[in-house]
């Protein structure tokens, strides 16, 4: 890869990565369905500008349209509120672990859906390993089950839950985009999905969340706007721009960073613990990714 393609891989890295520390900030005071309209909002927003310069052509056909609103719903909305909800109760590190399987819950759908796309014995093999890394991670709060913390422990076990939820949302949303975003510009096979599912998360925000309170503290508004702008509007730039230059295998590595960066930045900034099943766990997942690419 040129220079210019490794400083938008490692920008890429690092701006998804660290989407789960600004995310477990955002929660701190505003609840997860408000949080993800207005990342959505400032998403589109971003888009819209970039949309605005380059003027792509527009779909015509409505089938097009409903299908990447459905995207938008599993690929978007979705995903980001079931992490969001899911870090009220558990770390921002574990959530971007968790996070990080989508591509082996995308080789079992793929297996299951396409035709092209097989389980072959070494992939296999890694899917166990994966599996195996999950299991070692939200076993650090089975711990906590057995010296008396249950009701602590059950609803850090849901939170985990919600995360790996929104993997599997990912990984569908993935083998689902190749049916439905094929004869679409680039630009707007993330803007359209936005706004369907910021159109969706505005029409069932307000009934949830009653009253709506907007963030108070500067820092909640830094993380929003970082989601918003830099972890969508920014982040999806740089994802089509690396599809286009070095393809999407080397463009799917970048899932390696997310673990990293999210550990680091939650053990730095926001002090969580890190033992042994986060390490050990977090590995297995990590080198069996790597199997699967």
């Amino acid at each position: 890869m040129k220079i210019k393609d490794w400083l938008a891989f490692g920008s890429l890295g690092l701006i998804w990565g660290s989407s789960f520390l600004w995310i477990k900030i955002a929660v701190g005071e505003i609840g997860p369905f408000l949080l993800v309209t207005l990342r959505l909002l400032f998403g589109i927003l971003s888009l819209l500008v970039v949309a605005a310069i380059y003027r792509p052509q527009w779909p015509q056909q409505p089938s097009i349209w409903m299908g990447l609103t459905l995207l938008g719903l599993t690929n978007n909305a979705l995903p980001y509120l079931l992490i969001s909800w899911g870090e009220q109760y558990v770390d921002s590190a574990v959530a971007a672990i968790l996070n990080s399987t989508s591509p082996l819950f995308t080789m079992v759908l793929a297996h299951l859906l396409l035709s092209d796309e097989r389980i072959t014995r070494s992939r296999l093999v890694a899917l166990l390993v994966g599996f195996l890394g999950i299991v070692i991670l939200m076993g650090r709060d089975a711990e906590g089950a057995l010296s008396g913390g249950q009701g602590w422990t059950v609803s850090v076990l849901v939170g985990q839950a919600a995360v790996l939820l929104a993997a599997i949302s990912y990984a569908f949303s993935s083998v689902y985009a190749r049916r439905v975003t094929q004869e679409v510009a680039p630009i707007l096979r993330a803007l359209i999905p936005l706004l369907g599912a910021d159109l969706i998360m505005w029409s069932i925000t307000p009934p949830i969340e009653a009253p709506l309170r907007l963030p108070r503290y500067a820092l909640t508004w830094m993380a929003v706007l970082w989601l918003g702008v830099m972890g969508v509007g920014v982040a999806y730039l740089l994802y089509f721009y690396l599809l286009h230059s070095v393809g999407p295998t080397r463009t799917i590595l970048v899932t390696y960073v997310f673990p990293l960066v999210g550990v680091l930045l939650g053990v730095i900034f926001l002090r969580e613990h890190l033992d042994w099943n986060l390490g050990i766990g977090g590995g297995l997942m990590v080198g069996s990714i790597v199997v699967v690419n």
